[in-house]
């Protein structure tokens, strides 16, 4: 069976094919680049450095710093604005972007069986804005933040596909093994890159920090042709008619009345909002708290906190595996209960910090609970699902769930701060939507119960 080629693959054969598993897991370390290094480590540092340099020239103070307190503005088509918020308003964009058009592309997909064929669009989309990020310029900041928006777009679009082939790869059973593992190599591949990124920077010269941003396109195509020689396309052998944007309409249709009817997944998909909320809105608003309210001065200023981040990087993977082990002893919804309170306790301690080490202290707390909780949100609802070929459609409730989820938390964030000008009270408000989801967890069935009938459910 592991001899098949992808075109000889069917639905009936595929499902624990170690080399189609190995080539799905493959696709974490892909694109898993782009989360570190584009979303979090390198390019949000670059960003806020290379705006401030152009925003000082502007202003006559090249070469000069910052009053306190003063904000660093860039012209967005004439309009004077924050650099943090123009950047925070163009990635809020793209998650809305991302959670209008994955539902309808999703039962595209289901409808005509090319999810693999979708899943590549959105690959090189992300890996080629990521490339061109090369040519960033402050001057021309319209055209480097089309860039990011469609980076993200490409990011997250891909992931709907992706994780829609973990129900048809592998039984049940392995869903929590198998999404930990691709979790921990996106890890571990992603801090390969970001320690080359470090050592261009620091060991050759900053100035070529920019070309991070080739290199992680590179990366994600190239490893992606893993993923995309082994995973089978069309396994359930559809074969479309025409109209097909009418029938996705109607397969998104049939999917969402089925989803009306199940008990346990919906209350997971309301729990998963929440809690989910909470994780994103810290990975991506870390390195923000982190510029702001800890003094790296002395203790190695951005390089100290990429340290900080790649200790994030290297629990994560620990932990994707940790929480899979405590899974399989006493059941997924316990083991997330357990995670989420934990982030509680982290946000409560990230209030009161104040040095680099204590940061550092923080960091290693996130990582250990980020992969666990990442891979098990994971493999929970692929587990929850019903019995259904109509896996994308069912993947996009959960990556619109995320991605709307995204936007509330960063707003959250930002309202917060705005209020009460501390930073620290948002972090506090991100603490709530894990309460409000350990809660929703708990309610969460052990057993499934749809009401409708089987025939309805399969076809």
């Amino acid at each position: 069976m592991t001899d098949k080629t992808p075109q000889e693959l069917t639905a009936r054969n595929i499902k624990g094919n170690k080399r189609v598993i190995k080539g799905w897991i493959f696709y974490d370390w892909a694109n898993s680049v782009y989360n570190l290094v584009i979303s979090s480590a390198i390019f949000p540092i670059f960003y806020a450095n290379i705006t401030e340099k152009f925003y000082l020239e502007q202003t006559g103070r090249a070469g000069g710093k910052l009053l306190d307190g003063e904000p660093v503005l860039v012209n967005f088509f004439g309009w004077e604005v924050s650099n943090s918020v123009i950047f925070s308003y163009t990635l809020s964009a793209s998650f809305l972007m991302v959670a209008l058009l994955s539902p309808l592309l999703s039962g595209i997909a289901d409808y005509t069986g090319n999810k693999k064929r979708f899943m590549q669009f959105f690959c090189y989309l992300g890996a080629l804005s990521c490339i061109s990020l090369y040519w960033f310029n402050p001057a021309h900041i319209e055209l480097g933040l089309l860039s990011i928006f469609l980076a993200s777009i490409g990011f997250w679009n891909s992931f709907v596909f992706y994780n829609a082939y973990l129900p048809e790869i592998a039984h049940p059973k392995d869903h929590d093994n198998i999404s930990a593992r691709g979790f921990a190599m996106g890890y571990f591949g992603s801090m390969i890159l970001l320690l080359l990124c470090l050592s261009i920077i620091l060991f050759i010269d900053a100035k070529y920090t920019a070309v991070s941003f080739i290199l992680v396109g590179l990366w994600w195509m190239g490893f992606a042709q893993i993923t995309f020689n082994r995973l089978p396309n069309n396994v359930h052998k559809r074969k479309p008619k025409k109209e097909f944007i009418y029938k996705g309409f109607k397969e998104l249709k049939k999917v969402y009345q089925i989803f009306r009817y199940t008990n346990r997944l919906k209350k997971y998909l309301r729990a998963f909002f929440f809690f989910n909320t909470g994780v994103q809105t810290v990975m991506l608003m870390a390195v923000v708290f982190a510029k702001k309210e800890i003094n790296w001065e002395g203790n190695g200023g951005d390089t100290g906190l990429i340290i900080a981040i790649l200790l994030i990087q290297l629990l994560g993977a620990g932990g994707a595996y940790l929480m899979s082990f405590v899974s399989s002893k006493i059941g997924n919804i316990k083991t997330l209960s357990i995670v989420v309170a934990g982030w509680i306790l982290i946000c409560a301690f990230a209030y009161i910090i104040t040095t680099p080490t204590e940061f550092y202290f923080l960091a290693a707390s996130v990582g250990l609970v980020m992969g666990g909780v990442q891979a098990l949100a994971r493999s929970t609802y692929a587990k929850f699902l019903p019995k259904t070929q109509d896996t994308a459609s069912f993947f996009s409730f959960y990556d619109v769930t995320e991605k709307i989820g995204i936007v509330l938390g960063t707003f959250f964030f930002g309202l917060m701060e705005l209020l009460t000008g501390d930073l620290r009270y948002s972090v506090l408000s991100i603490a709530s939507f894990f309460v409000f989801g350990l809660i929703l967890l708990l309610l969460v069935p052990k057993q499934e119960k749809i009401t409708v009938d089987n025939d309805f459910v399969d076809n």
